[in-house]
């Protein structure tokens, strides 16, 4: 289990985001990598995991870096507290060899029937130390901040809080939901056509507030 809370900006306020957390001595920049993620579905209604029943993500995802890359398969599903800015999650992720990618798509694609429901793409710049992680994501649309609790020995909720104060970040700013939650309501509010593919060469809508260091 997850527990994690995130924030969105417009991405022109990456220079100052990254900046910011930069000034954190706590943490450690472990770098930038490109993200591409493959999100799939049950091809039997009763199984279906966008039904509120389950509420699930299924998904493949290839991560490559200047020294390393890496695919994993994860499974992350909402836990019963969807009221709460800092959410539980149910998260499994088993990792394969990322030259296997491919076959791993025609197997789950050709063979296991799961539906292609949505990719996306982003630019994932990660923050650590043994209490925290911080990514800054960098989605066509706009700049998520994602603050997630990585200590064995703390309460998960009392790091993300203790955090949310280092950074001056108020919890009421925080979105409830996932990444297509967000992108969808952007589309909704913009008048654009929400794509399948999320990609930086297509026509996105943006997230629009600036984000303001406090620091």
């Amino acid at each position: 289990m997850e527990t994690e809370i995130r924030f969105y900006y417009s991405n022109s306020s990456k220079k100052n985001v990254i900046k910011y957390l930069n000034k954190f001595k706590e943490l450690k920049f472990i770098g930038r990598f490109y993200e591409c993620t493959n999100q799939y579905n049950h091809p039997m209604k009763e199984y279906d995991f966008y039904t509120k029943r389950i509420d699930g993500r299924f998904r493949v995802r290839k991560t490559i870096g200047e020294k390393e890359s890496k695919c994993m398969i994860t499974w992350k599903r909402r836990l019963n507290n969807k009221k709460e800015l800092i959410h539980n999650e149910e998260e499994i992720e088993v990792s394969i060899n990322p030259n296997e990618y491919d076959n791993l798509c025609l197997l789950l694609e050709n063979v296991l029937h799961l539906n292609l429901v949505e990719s996306y793409e982003r630019y994932r710049n990660v923050f650590c130390n043994e209490d925290v992680e911080i990514v800054v994501d960098e989605y066509p649309f706009g700049l998520c901040i994602e603050i997630e609790n990585k200590s064995k020995v703390k309460v998960a909720k009392s790091v993300i809080l203790e955090w949310l104060k280092l950074l001056n970040l108020d919890i009421n700013d925080a979105y409830k939901l996932s990444w297509d939650d967000k992108y969808s309501e952007l589309c909704k509010e913009q008048n654009k056509k929400v794509e399948s593919n999320v990609r930086f060469d297509k026509d996105m809508p943006k997230v629009l507030n600036e984000f303001i260091m406090n620091k």
